[in-house]
């Protein structure tokens, strides 16, 4: 896209939550906020100051209530998605960058800040209400991005070097961002789906060990245990993800709307559940 100029709001394309409300100005990006903004915002910069350059600068909260954050060069993949990231090094490079992500926030004191629930890891939303109030975090989890959709990276010269949009940041086990993240992003769906969102056919089983590969390569420690777990919250989530679309369409939400028409409704959904019924034994053996 063209250099934004200082004081020019310029549209930011991607996303479905806040379709058309993200704008460029200058060198800040000026996004919707939300109850958890201030925390989030807390997060980031603890992350940074710890030495974790892969996510945005905040700058704080203007008097229209829009969230200010530095804005990070390099190329993010919009639909339809451009081959460069779909290639499988593309795809390791985030799991890397997930796997530094991850390892920084578990070094972080996460007294005190509070998150959002709605696409939690659900090992631990069953935390009991003090000690989520107090932001427990049991061992073994650390914080989730939740969302590493296509939209909410950031590339150079085709390596992952930052995440954005931390509105569904949570505690929760590394698994289920990075099973977030392959649903999403290789995806693990079926070709019709997948190129209704933008995607090229490819082997999708062989992709989700490449980027469990990688994970562990960068020190993520997924292990057997961990690519069983994925199995498993794969089944949840994609049983689970029409549902979420749904009620969010169903609530109004423009994006959501778009995205529920776009790919087909409930019938993809369905078709979806029974192609991973059908396909799940080929990801479960390649994950052995």
């Amino acid at each position: 896209m063209e250099p934004a100029l200082d004081g020019v709001e310029v549209v930011l394309h991607g996303g479905v939550a806040n379709v058309g409300a993200v704008v460029r100005v200058g060198d800040h990006v000026l996004r919707p906020s939300n109850p958890h903004t201030a925390d989030i915002h807390r997060f980031l910069t603890d992350l940074r100051d710890a030495g974790f350059d892969g996510v945005p600068r905040p700058v704080g909260v203007d008097p229209d209530g829009r969230e200010r954050l530095e804005y990070v060069e390099g190329d993010v993949a919009l639909p339809p998605f451009p081959g460069w990231f779909q290639e499988p090094e593309a795809l390791a490079s985030v799991a890397r960058l997930l796997a530094r992500f991850h390892a920084a926030s578990a070094d972080l004191d996460l007294s005190g800040l509070e998150w959002s629930s709605e696409m939690v890891d659900p090992a631990v939303s069953e935390l009991p209400a003090e000690r989520a109030a107090e932001g427990a975090v049991p061992a073994g989890v650390v914080v989730c991005h939740n969302d590493v959709c296509p939209e909410n990276v950031v590339f150079r010269n085709g390596e992952a070097v930052a995440l954005l949009d931390f509105d569904f940041a949570a505690p929760g086990r590394p698994v289920h961002d990075l099973s977030q993240f392959v649903r999403m992003c290789v995806p693990v769906a079926d070709d019709e789906y997948a190129e209704s969102l933008g995607f090229a056919p490819g082997d999708r089983a062989v992709a989700v060990r490449a980027v469990c590969d990688a994970y562990d390569d960068a020190g993520g420690e997924l292990g057997p245990e961990g690519r069983q777990a994925m199995l498993d919250l794969l089944d949840r989530s994609i049983a689970r993800s029409g549902e979420w679309v749904r009620a969010k369409a169903e609530a109004g939400h423009p994006g959501f709307i778009e995205m529920w028409a776009s790919v087909g409704g409930q019938e993809t959904y369905d078709r979806r559940r029974r192609w991973w019924s059908e396909e799940r034994h080929r990801f479960a053996a390649a994950l052995a």
